[in-house]
């Protein structure tokens, strides 16, 4: 019984701090990366179609990302999608695709993308204390409906906070990670 609670919470912080991965890689740093736009999402024939789904996204250099669709009609809609993104990029569009020059970060930029780290990170810690808060009540029930025994739920308990403290460490390494790429220059 323990097990399973133990595996179930174990599982939904992990997703907690790929979903946090997945959000961080999104915000922009001084270098290209595909990431940056390729869940953009384009009304292509009046479905939102996120752009890594209609086109192929290169990084010829560290400075550019060049995204080729595949209909070349939808050129026109996936620019005005990067416009529309709060990534503050300008794409430039030729006949056989759109190039986005990655410019250099501002310093008062690179504090703004520091707080929205910072941010991303403690929403992400709070969902890890609801995922153990949840765990918790569920080894409790297990106790009240005498499934498990008062040590078998203490040590659940300490089990528990061993599992968050283990991933509020990852987190906050992710965090310090992307802090430090991000005042790189």
């Amino acid at each position: 019984m323990i097990e399973d609670i133990l595996k179930e919470t174990d599982s939904r912080m992990q997703k907690a701090i790929n979903a946090l991965s997945q959000e961080l890689s999104t915000i922009r740093t001084g270098r290209a990366n595909p990431a940056l736009v390729e869940h953009i999402k384009v009304d292509y024939h009046g479905v939102p179609t996120p752009i890594n789904q209609m086109a192929s996204i290169t990084v010829p250099d560290a400075k550019m990302i060049l995204i080729q669709p595949w209909d070349r009609s939808a050129i026109k809609e996936i620019e005005k999608a990067i416009l529309k993104s709060e990534l503050g990029l300008n794409p430039i569009t030729d006949a056989t695709g759109i190039r986005i020059v990655i410019p250099a970060l501002t310093e008062e930029r690179r504090k703004e993308l520091g707080k929205a780290v910072h941010k991303r990170v403690e929403e992400t810690k709070v969902a890890l204390r609801n995922v153990r808060r949840d765990g918790i009540e569920k080894a409790r029930k297990a106790e009240k409906n005498k499934d498990i025994s008062q040590d078998e739920s203490k040590k659940a308990t300490d089990q528990l906070q061993q599992l968050i403290d283990s991933y509020t460490e990852k987190t906050n390494k992710i965090s310090q990670d992307k802090e430090k790429e991000i005042m790189e220059i």
